[in-house]
């Protein structure tokens, strides 16, 4: 009999420079040994740099995509990352409250991507509104710093249900990177890394990934978060370019 390997759904947009969205993903929780099931949330015209365009899947697509799995497999995780517009947000919101009728315990990773690292938008409607309904349903939500400001912080993401914040320092000064974990019960633990140099094109979407695929395999949270992290940072410390401007991590790696 074959093996089996936990799987992940995945919620996202398609990168053409393959370097972030569910091509980053799709290898993130491969590297993890986990299996990626990506539904396709919006097309997206960007490089490794840009966002020049976003056209958002409809959500009675969006709808089949995921239904087509989850009435044929079992889930083990599931990875948000761009939604596209507000409707399909609330589609995913139901979908996952649908799975957890039978899977309570069902492991959420939301990566809420509000804009490109320059800036771009990768939402036709407010990104910060477009994911509410995700909030409460959210079992670890990973913003950077500008991204946890803009969504209150960590104590306004508890409160709308986050059950976990790790917020990531990528994007601040100095020559260490400080992640930050405020975990469910009101503790806190931080991870320091030093900080590369060059800029990381899909190294947010590497890192959600990369838990949710570590909590598929029902890895224990602070565990899958230490794993992640490591696994990430080896990534962005071995990435390549394909252009000028952002590198691409390496995500061939376990």
């Amino acid at each position: 009999m074959a093996p089996t390997l936990p799987t992940v759904l995945v919620f996202a947009g398609v990168d053409p420079s393959g370097g972030a969205g569910i091509a980053a993903d799709i290898v993130a929780i491969a590297a993890q040994g986990a299996h990626a099931l990506p539904v396709i949330t919006a097309l997206t015209v960007q490089d490794n740099d840009r966002v020049f365009g976003v056209q958002a899947v409809a959500p009675e697509l969006l709808r089949r995509q995921a239904l087509a799995l989850i009435d044929k497999m079992a889930i083990h995780a599931v990875k948000i990352g761009i939604p596209g517009s507000a409707a399909n947000a609330a589609v995913i919101a139901q979908l996952i409250a649908q799975m957890r009728l039978a899977a309570p315990s069902l492991p959420v990773v939301l990566d809420p991507v509000l804009a490109s690292g320059h800036g771009d938008v990768l939402s036709r409607d407010d990104a910060v509104l477009a994911l509410a309904p995700l909030l409460p349903l959210t079992t670890v939500i990973v913003p950077n710093g500008p991204e946890a400001l803009a969504l209150g912080g960590e104590a306004a993401l508890r409160a709308q249900g986050c059950g976990h914040v790790l917020v990531t320092g990528g994007h601040g000064e100095g020559e260490t990177v400080i992640n930050r974990w405020f975990d469910a019960g009101g503790g806190q633990r931080e991870w320091r890394w030093p900080r590369l140099p060059g800029e990381f094109h899909g190294s947010g979407c590497t890192l959600a990934s990369a838990i949710a695929a570590r909590l598929a395999q029902g890895v224990p949270m602070q565990d899958a978060l230490d794993g992640a992290q490591s696994y990430c940072h080896a990534a962005l410390a071995g990435a390549y370019a394909i252009a000028p401007g952002q590198f691409m991590p390496q995500r061939f790696i376990q």
